[in-house]
């Protein structure tokens, strides 16, 4: 029996769940029925035990396969017609296909897939073909689509996907906003500060480089290697900082460029709160080929910490270029090494950047007020399927 506001929120794999933190307490708050449905999953379990929250797991795998997706599907049917909720929202590729197209099957009445980014993007032939495909069978049994970034939904307007009039972007974008005063200093543990900062103490003084995010090919870690080349060849000294664990290592360029950073940088491998070791950093370089809206970026700038990164499509609305870091073009290993030196040659720049930065996401992506955002959204859902 469904409530007078119940929704269902879902993901492929639970480790997505992260992408969500805290909302689903805040739409319970809110007043709604909250469901959310992904793999099975220590964090779907963690979930399941938070008051107000309704946990359903369903096995769905990010590589196709047809047996196991029918399953899926039929599952997420069976679900759906037994909750009957007023809202499904569904984001990442296997859930937002199996999800709409049972959404449809099962006839909810407002549905929203969320787009958090296009993997299409860097894939070429029969296999970009495929995802294209499926982009736009899960946009078009969606009621609404929800890009991220502006970027992103420009793209995905442009390639077809959806008409424009389906495709919207909430407030300035952002699936959940930054929370501002746990990336404060003075709010970050003293304990995880002081080993964070023991990492770079042992060239005091040398101007800080910092990466988050998966080591993967997307992230542009190949052009990162080639222009802290061209930093060393300049003489501009530097040290820097990867937060993160390898993901999907499988071009040989790739690994040969991770191990060089490893030989190279401090890496810390995978961490579950990165904020004190944007504390550690002068300024944070995303040299990424796609995104759908880096929240590493909205950390950082919540930390009053500059970025460099790149034009590609979600990064390029994340920076204002010349205001609170730089946006230099994809892929140029010259341009990010020259935003670089410019940073960290000129302290008092970084401070003013970095300044800049903070005061841009406490004005458009407080996580409260994105959140916000979409609740009045989903709720605007319902009034207009009524």
């Amino acid at each position: 029996m469904s409530a007078s506001r119940s929704i269902v929120l879902g993901v492929t794999v639970d480790d997505s769940i992260i992408l969500m933190r805290g909302f689903p307490e805040f739409l319970r708050d809110e007043g709604w029925a909250v469901h959310v449905v992904s793999a099975p999953g220590p964090h779907l379990s963690r979930l399941s035990s938070v008051k107000g929250i309704t946990t359903h797991g369903i096995p769905m795998q990010r590589q196709p396969n047809v047996i196991a997706d029918t399953r899926a599907l039929v599952a997420w049917f069976r679900l759906l017609r037994r909750i009957r909720p007023s809202v499904l929202s569904v984001g990442t590729p296997k859930a937002g296909l199996l999800g709409s197209l049972a959404g449809a099957l099962a006839r909810v009445p407002a549905r929203v897939y969320v787009l958090r980014g296009l993997r299409l993007e860097t894939t070429t032939g029969p296999g970009r073909m495929l995802l294209i495909a499926l982009e736009r069978v899960a946009a078009a049994a969606a009621h609404t689509v929800v890009a991220v970034s502006p970027s992103l939904r420009d793209l995905c307007v442009s390639m077809g996907l959806a008409r424009a009039s389906k495709v919207v972007t909430i407030g300035s974008g952002s699936s959940n906003g930054v929370d501002l005063q746990a990336h404060e200093l003075e709010n970050v543990d003293i304990d995880a500060l002081a080993s964070a900062k023991r990492l770079v103490e042992a060239r005091p003084g040398v101007p800080v480089i910092g990466f988050v995010g998966r080591l993967t090919a997307d992230k542009g870690l190949t052009v990162l290697a080639l222009a802290l080349d061209e930093l060393r060849c300049r003489g501009v000294d530097q040290q820097v900082l990867v937060v993160g664990g390898v993901d999907g290592v499988g071009a040989p360029s790739l690994a040969t460029n991770i191990a060089k950073l490893e030989h190279s940088a401090i890496v810390t491998g995978h961490v579950a709160d990165p904020s004190p070791y944007y504390h550690c950093m002068d300024v944070l370089c995303l040299p990424t080929y796609r995104e759908g809206f880096p929240n590493v970026v909205l950390e950082a700038s919540a930390s009053g910490i500059p970025t460099v990164t790149t034009a590609a499509t979600g990064a390029v609305d994340s920076v204002i270029d010349g205001v609170t870091g730089y946006v230099v073009p994809v892929g140029s290993a010259t341009a990010l090494a020259e935003a670089l030196e410019l940073v960290l040659g000129n302290p008092a720049l970084a401070h003013e950047l970095g300044s800049r930065a903070r005061a841009r996401v406490e004005k458009e992506f407080d996580r409260q007020a994105v959140w916000q955002g979409w609740s009045s959204f989903y709720q605007q859902q319902i009034t207009e399927t009524r």
